[in-house]
């Protein structure tokens, strides 16, 4: 599977798709801004990386907004941000066969582009 979880308002993820050539590598793309992320998919990214917490963003303005950051979120609950408010997604999330690299760290998309 080819596939990627971005925001497609967002620079940092289309410096990255062009960075890595994802349109010319038939990768499915997904903007989980106008198609949601499904639990079933959360689901999915949760057991590849182990936990919701290596999914969700402590720097999306809503994180600071609704004051989770005075506070120790549960596994539990980020699942329900997550699912609830597409900013809590890090991103991109990108697959690459059984492969998954999360967020936008110069290390991860070099992982990334190793897999490639």
């Amino acid at each position: 599977m080819k596939k990627i979880f971005y925001l497609s308002t967002c620079s940092t993820c289309a410096r990255i798709i062009g960075e890595l050539g994802l349109k010319e590598k038939g990768f499915q793309f997904q903007d989980i801004k106008t198609e949601k992320i499904t639990e079933s998919q959360l689901e999915e990214l949760k057991k590849r990386t182990g936990s919701y917490e290596a999914l969700f963003s402590k720097i999306a303005l809503k994180y600071r907004a609704l004051k989770l950051n005075e506070r120790v979120l549960t596994e539990a609950e980020m699942k329900k941000y997550i699912l609830e408010e597409y900013t809590f997604l890090k991103r991109p999330v990108i697959l690459i066969k059984d492969k998954i690299f999360v967020g936008n760290s110069k290390s991860t998309i070099a992982e990334a582009k190793k897999a490639l």
